[in-house]
């Protein structure tokens, strides 16, 4: 599978991994800043759509810090 869309538009390059433990706001303007254009911030247990977008980075949080984050 590639990371870019028929359109041409690919993902930032960035480590979904680098968010854990942020706190909310400092996650979602760094995320911005790192070239996201669709930034996803859920509870614990949300439900979502499993539909992939490119450009989309989703952090679930708790307490007011990141515990999960992924690309899509």
């Amino acid at each position: 599978m590639s990371d870019t869309a028929p359109g041409g538009e690919t993902p930032p390059r960035d480590d979904p991994e680098s968010y854990l433990g942020l706190p909310a706001e400092e996650a979602e303007a760094a995320a911005r800043a790192r070239g996201w254009t669709t930034v996803r911030v859920l509870p614990p247990g949300a439900v979502t759509t499993l539909e992939y977008r490119i450009g989309r980075i989703n952090l679930t949080v708790d307490g007011g810090r990141v515990v999960r984050c992924w690309t899509g």
